[in-house]
């Protein structure tokens, strides 16, 4: 049989032809969402920067969680909310391989954010009186930088192996482009594709679960011997961490169940839904859950809401 290669220089997103119907309404709940993310998140970003109190690793590394979460949100989001709104069900292939590329950096970059935080709280709980020189805010800053561009390293080959594979066809059962779905229209094998994406995202996740785990269980082991409230504050950061790693983790899990479930007949909202949860929860609820646990910064936040407030009253 001869194979028809796809010469278009556009894909269709069919999940956006699904959404036709109902467009308006989603595209308002899209665009709520994504408002009361950015709002959320860059709140607490403002107050993390312009207040000198909180300027220590801990404030510094939950900020730039939240500022993965809106790089995260602003792949998706944006394009989506306009596609509906215009009735435009198409991306370019540039467009397609740039918005996977994201995709995946943003997966990879909060899992590294994680677990550096995760040693940070280490470090503050194992090591307080050592904790400002072993832990200071160039330092967090510097193995985020290096955590990006190891991550952007481990992208690019993926997504330079899925730039080169012939297409034989256009239309993606998604909203948003990804590197499965440029793989399912490939008229070649993809094995090397699927081998590389599988070993590194396993392999990079594996052993920073590891790491997060090594940090948390010397935590617990150092909260047997320290005083009972001193344990209380270490355990109440570690399980706000927790609570948002699961959180994405679940996201995670839904669009690894989507794609396990890839030759099943099942209706394409079904698999839009299993794909969009990783960016809404997450990014959304992220910025909520640190704003109302973590006290200080709750403190803080409603300081400068207040201040906010009284000053538009008198201007």
């Amino acid at each position: 049989m001869e194979i028809v290669f796809n010469t278009s220089k556009n894909f269709v997103l069919l999940g956006v032809v699904e959404m036709e119907r109902f467009k308006y309404l989603y595209f308002s709940l899209l665009l709520i969402t994504y408002f009361f993310i950015l709002l959320f998140s860059c709140t607490i970003i403002f107050v993390v920067v312009f207040d000198e109190s909180l300027h220590e690793p801990m404030y510094t590394l939950i900020a730039i969680l939240l500022l993965n979460g809106i790089y995260g949100s602003s792949c998706f989001y944006p394009k989506l909310i306009i596609d509906l709104l215009l009735s435009s069900k198409e991306i370019s292939h540039a467009g397609c391989l740039a918005q996977t590329f994201s995709v995946v950096l943003f997966a990879y970059s909060e899992i590294s954010t994680f677990t550096i935080m995760a040693h940070d709280t280490y470090l503050a709980v194992g090591h307080p009186l050592r904790y400002p020189t072993l832990m200071t805010n160039s330092l967090a800053l510097k193995l985020i930088m290096g955590s990006v561009i190891f991550n952007i390293i481990l992208c690019l080959p993926s997504l330079l192996l899925s730039a080169k594979l012939p297409l034989c066809g256009s239309h993606i059962s998604n909203v948003f482009c990804d590197n499965m779905a440029i793989l399912i229209l490939s008229c070649v094998d993809t094995s090397i594709n699927k081998l590389y994406g599988n070993v590194t995202f396993l392999g990079y996740f594996i052993f920073m679960a590891l790491l997060i785990a090594h940090s948390y269980l010397r935590i617990f082991l150092i909260c047997l011997k320290i005083s009972k409230d001193a344990c209380k504050k270490a355990i109440h950061t570690l399980v706000t961490h927790l609570l948002n790693f699961f959180i994405f983790m679940i996201g995670v899990l839904f669009i690894f169940v989507r794609y396990r479930l890839g030759n099943f007949n099942l209706p394409l909202t079904f698999h839009i839904i299993l794909s969009i949860i990783g960016f809404v929860f997450p990014p959304l609820l992220t910025p909520f859950i640190y704003g109302m646990r973590m006290q200080t910064l709750k403190n803080k936040i409603i300081h400068h809401l207040q201040n906010l407030k009284q000053s538009i009253w008198t201007s």
